[in-house]
């Protein structure tokens, strides 16, 4: 029996210390969001980065935390609930960190009799702090735990053209009676040695825009080129003019180059340049977090203030929009009747 398991980022119990900082532990001790060695890991999460953070993170938790919960695991549930609605296979929502597990997930997904699952990890773009430490984490509590289980893998879909028009429609919705001068797309923000780690050919990345431009078998593990193929074919579709959109990349650790341009550093840029109305859109979510909500949606309109700005839009992630949910029953079910996964064009 067929079922699909969508797999989001995850989110503490609550917005206190005491629930953030094991959330923050198994997040930050993952290697493949602090690729270093497991003794250096050690010494800069647990001897460092943990004796600080909890009660920062839990003070940003607290600002943007609803009556019902974590708002990324509310608008997940939301989604994956009227997905339910679209399918006749059973749903299941797993967190790749926090107390809602993956493995809680694939037990739900068994009881129900599913032995062939759709695993969906809730990003549009691959990279391995996100999509691919999911897979990982999935495959392994499959075959620790449920070894007669089947897992197929949706890829990445950031320019499934369905993907791109739910996308898109969602800005034109965001941006309804406000006149903007900018658009700026911004994107998580990963380490530059993470893009080379992932480059299979271990020589086309080269971290400029030539090598994005030259289709290679990188592209399809390449966090940087994905992210601009989907600022590219949203300004396509919803007829952008290239001088009023661009791209930029949020939340870095210090110590090492990160993806540039750094999006606090565009919202200085920006203002000073005379971009008085800004809407901002984080596209690598599909659910609203503590990063969308807190980082770019409350901090970043009072930098774009401060240096000059007036006007500041931040326009939701996709949510539980219906378009999107549409698009995605789409999916698995063409799934279901067919055993094909054609979401992403390979270049």
């Amino acid at each position: 029996m067929k079922g699909v398991l969508l797999v989001n980022l995850g989110s503490p119990d609550s917005p206190t210390a005491k629930d953030v900082k094991p959330y923050l532990d198994e997040f930050l001790m993952d290697e493949r969001v602090i690729d270093a060695p497991k003794w250096l890991r050690n010494i800069l999460v647990r001897g460092i980065i943990l004796q600080t953070r909890p009660k920062k993170s839990a003070k940003a938790y607290a600002k943007i935390w609803w009556d019902e919960g974590s708002p990324l695991i509310i608008l997940s549930e939301r989604f994956t609930e009227k997905l339910k609605k679209h399918t006749k296979m059973p749903v299941a929502l797993g967190m790749r960190y926090g107390s809602m597990s993956i493995k809680g997930a694939l037990k739900e997904l068994e009881d129900q009799g599913v032995d062939d699952v759709l695993l969906v990890p809730l990003y549009p773009h691959y990279a391995m702090s996100s999509y691919e430490t999911v897979v990982v984490k999935t495959l392994e509590d499959q075959q620790k735990h449920f070894p007669k289980m089947k897992v197929t893998t949706m890829p990445a879909f950031y320019k499934h053209p369905d993907y791109i028009k739910a996308l898109s429609e969602s800005i034109k919705d965001g941006l309804q009676d406000f006149e903007y001068d900018h658009i700026l797309f911004s994107y998580h923000g990963i380490p530059e040695r993470h893009i080379r780690k992932s480059d299979p050919t271990r020589f086309h990345c080269k971290m400029d825009d030539t090598c994005c431009k030259i289709n290679s078998v990188a592209h399809n593990t390449c966090y940087r080129h994905q992210v601009y193929d989907t600022t590219e074919l949203v300004k396509a579709y919803l007829g952008l003019p290239d001088e009023q959109v661009s791209s930029s990349f949020q939340s870095r650790l210090a110590g090492d180059p990160w993806l540039k341009p750094y999006t606090d550093y565009e919202f200085e840029r920006l203002a000073k340049e005379g971009v008085k109305r800004l809407a901002v859109i984080t596209p690598a979510f599909v659910s609203d977090c503590l990063e969308t909500l807190e980082e770019i949606a409350m901090e970043g309109k009072e930098e774009f203030e401060e240096a000059g700005g007036e006007h500041y839009k931040h326009i939701p992630c996709l949510n539980d929009n219906d378009a999107w949910v549409s698009v995605m029953a789409k999916w698995v079910n063409n799934w279901e009747h067919t055993g094909k996964l054609d979401v992403v064009p390979v270049d």
